[in-house]
This record gives C-alpha cells, structure tokens and sequence, in this order.
C-alpha cells in the first residue's frame, strides 16, 4: 500500500488472492483515510480492495474501476454520504457506522473528551493522540441531515451502545426504515466504532455481510451485543 496521510488510501488483496469485491471508505469528521489502515488491511486479507476516500475526492471513479460487488462504508458523517451516493450511483450495498443521528445538547469541549467519545481502544487512541492530521473538534460540528431519498440496496447499520455523540436508538430506528436494511449494535462500542476495542468482531461482521451480498442474500437480520 502506498499513501499520504490526507490522501486515498488503498489496500489490496495478496498476490494471487481473488479479488471478492470492492469496498470504497468514506471516513467522518475531522478523520483522514491512514486511520484506516487496521480495517483496510483486515477486509484486504479477506479478498476485498478497499480504497478510502478523502472528504470531497471524486468517489464515482473508484466505483467504476472496482471489482464487483462494489459497497460504500462510511463513518459518522462519512456515513451519511455513503447512504446519500447509494441512492445515487450503482453500488451493490452500502455500510453505515456511527451515524450522527443526534447530538450532545451541551457537549464537553476538551480534547480529552472527544478522544474518549471517539474510541477506548488503546492502539488507535495513541494513533488519533500523536496525528498532526487529524482535525481535533471536529466532532462539535454540525452534520448534514439524512439523504431525501434513501438507498433500497441491502444496508448494514453498525452502532456503539455506549455512543456518546450519537444515539444508537435513533440508529437502529432508521435501519428499520431501510427497504433492505439490518442493524448491528456493538455492545460497549464508542463513536468511532469501525477503530474501537471491538474493531476485529466489527471487521468480521462487515466480511459476513459482504459474502452474503455475494451470495445474494442478505442473511438473517439480527442485532449483536
């Protein structure tokens, strides 16, 4: 792989490994695509080519030179886009996590406060700690609202239980709004919870997902803990 801290970021499968598909990241506020690089790698082991895109960078070019089945992933607002382009441009299934459906009323505005909202995984905390890149109250801002027009290809909505910036209950009710959604809560999971103490069993959960896209199925719709 070979990036920038700011600029796409690709993984891909080793040689000789067949390509299963492509999934296109779209990171959340004040993120970067090199924080990404435990979930790329982990998707790329299991034969997917991920490319995460910087905030505003073209993302329909990607989808159109990726391997089928080709799926939008996006976290907090990076979320939103990737419902609104899934009603929008031909992807197969659409990954949203975090979605910034609500917000702290009087939230604390300290850095410290935001790391432990974003994350208690103690490798990625030392990862937002020492990157000059990352957009520090970044969080505070305002996010866009949920796209008019909703996706009807198959959607995984994964949520943290112990989201503090966004209220998993509101996640879960639109998932059920979603023609083909399902929603995977994440028992003690944080905001930022692609990058949390459970990211391998998210990682995982995303794999499921993908292979049963593959299989065209959605599988059975259940909410984790």
């Amino acid at each position: 792989m070979t990036r920038a801290p700011t600029a796409t970021a690709r993984w891909a499968p080793a040689e000789g490994v067949p390509v299963r598909g492509t999934v296109v990241l779209l990171p959340g506020r004040g993120e970067h695509p090199g924080l990404y690089s435990r979930l790329g790698t982990r998707l790329a082991f299991d034969g997917y080519r991920v490319v995460a895109v910087p905030t505003g960078e073209d993302v329909a070019g990607e989808l159109r030179a990726g391997p089928l089945p080709v799926v939008l992933l996006g976290s907090d607002t990076g979320a939103i886009n990737a419902l609104t382009l899934a009603a929008q441009l031909p992807v197969h299934a659409v990954v949203a996590a975090g979605l910034p459906l609500s917000a702290d009323a009087t939230p604390d505005r300290s850095w410290d406060a935001e790391l432990d909202a974003r994350t208690a995984c103690p490798v990625h905390r030392d990862l937002l700690e020492g990157d000059t890149r990352l957009r520090r109250g970044a969080l505070l801002a305002e996010p866009a609202g949920l796209p008019a027009v909703l996706p009807r290809t198959p959607a995984l909505v994964l949520h943290g239980s112990a989201d503090r910036v966004a209220d998993p209950k509101a996640a879960r009710a639109f998932a059920e709004m979603l023609p083909a959604g399902r929603f995977a809560l994440v028992e003690g999971g944080r905001h930022d919870v692609l990058n949390d103490v459970a990211h391998r069993s998210v990682a995982a959960e995303i794999v499921q997902f993908l292979e049963w896209l593959r299989a065209g199925t959605r599988g059975p719709v259940l909410v984790r803990g």
